[in-house]
């Protein structure tokens, strides 16, 4: 198994896209700007992950805050392959026939969080609509191969929905992570078009249930604005999660990772940002990040600790 390019070509990379015209990419606005990577440590963690046959998140779904995330030494692995089962328009990482499971990948993520030393972890997916149980067994298997090789290191896991996998969520969910994300991406209007394979209300339960079958575990959903979505919309999503006891929401602004892509709607203002994230801790969420280059595991390891300061303030006012 290797760590693919995140700029191979589109069209083998996403078989399924390369009937769809070509929409072209937008000019990024001042405040999308990033460094390009190169720094020493990324470099690092850049051999590090090959050394070990790992993919990454980061790499894969060509994410804007790779050179500032790696330079940190923070990578989010992604398991189970890299070769999605589904076709979400808005998404980089590659689809296809997957590949055979690694039976050594949930070792070689203990030993890689090892090596770096993490204090927290992120550890997501691609789907595996083709395994029986969706790829659950072997999520709770890297995160006991994470709690044996770093004992200390607490673990958030991103896994995709389950959708018709019976007991996959009880089999992720007794492995016992301290953070179960599980990402809506959009509103639902949008779901036909950029997560066709998925089904709203069902992740909205994904998460629901998750938060019912361990109540202490911190639950936590992301979307993407600038797909053309409105702001009731939006609203509305957070009024979903908040009833299905969602203690942490972020929100970040779509980026089309080519011209076969779902086209970007527009670019939603820092200003915009910052009144979601105000009408979302009114609403009660825990925790909330909303900024343009907001992702679902940028400065994960912060905000868990965030995240238990705010349960931990939260109950001491309920006395």
């Amino acid at each position: 198994m290797t760590i693919s390019s995140a700029v191979a070509p589109a069209i083998l990379r996403h078989p399924e896209k390369a009937h769809r015209p070509d929409s072209p990419i937008p000019r990024k606005p001042d405040w999308l700007r990033v460094k390009a990577p190169g720094s020493p440590e990324y470099q690092a963690t850049r051999r590090l992950m090959r050394e070990l046959q790992l993919n990454t998140v980061c790499e894969e779904a060509a994410c804007p805050n790779i050179g500032e995330c790696w330079k940190e030494k923070h990578a989010t692995v992604m398991i189970l392959g890299r070769v999605c089962t589904r076709a979400c328009t808005f998404c980089n990482v590659a689809t296809g026939r997957p590949d055979r499971l690694d039976p050594d990948e949930p070792d070689h993520v203990g030993q890689a969080v090892a090596a770096l030393g993490l204090s927290h972890v992120v550890v997501t997916s691609v789907d595996r609509d083709d395994l029986d149980d969706g790829g659950a067994q072997h999520f709770a298997r890297t995160i006991a191969a994470i709690r044996a090789a770093a004992p200390t290191t607490t673990i958030e896991v991103l896994t995709p929905d389950f959708l018709r996998k019976e007991s996959a969520l009880e089999t992720v969910v007794a492995a016992r992570p301290d953070v179960f994300n599980h990402n809506l991406e959009t509103v639902p209007r949008l779901y036909a078009e950029v997560r066709p394979g998925a089904r709203y209300f069902h992740s909205v339960r994904l998460l629901d249930q998750a938060k019912w079958l361990e109540p202490a575990m911190f639950t936590k959903s992301g979307i993407m604005v600038g797909l053309g979505e409105d702001g009731t919309e939006v609203h509305q999503v957070m009024d979903d999660l908040r009833t299905a006891q969602v203690d942490f929401l972020t929100i970040g602004q779509y980026l089309q990772p080519t011209p076969k892509h779902h086209a970007i709607a527009r670019f939603v203002t820092p200003e915009e940002f910052a009144g979601y994230k105000s009408h979302a801790l009114g609403k009660g969420f825990l925790l909330v990040a909303a900024s343009p280059l907001t992702r679902s595991s940028y400065h994960a390891g912060e905000d868990f600790a965030r995240l238990r300061a705010a349960r931990t303030a939260k109950l001491a006012a309920f006395g």
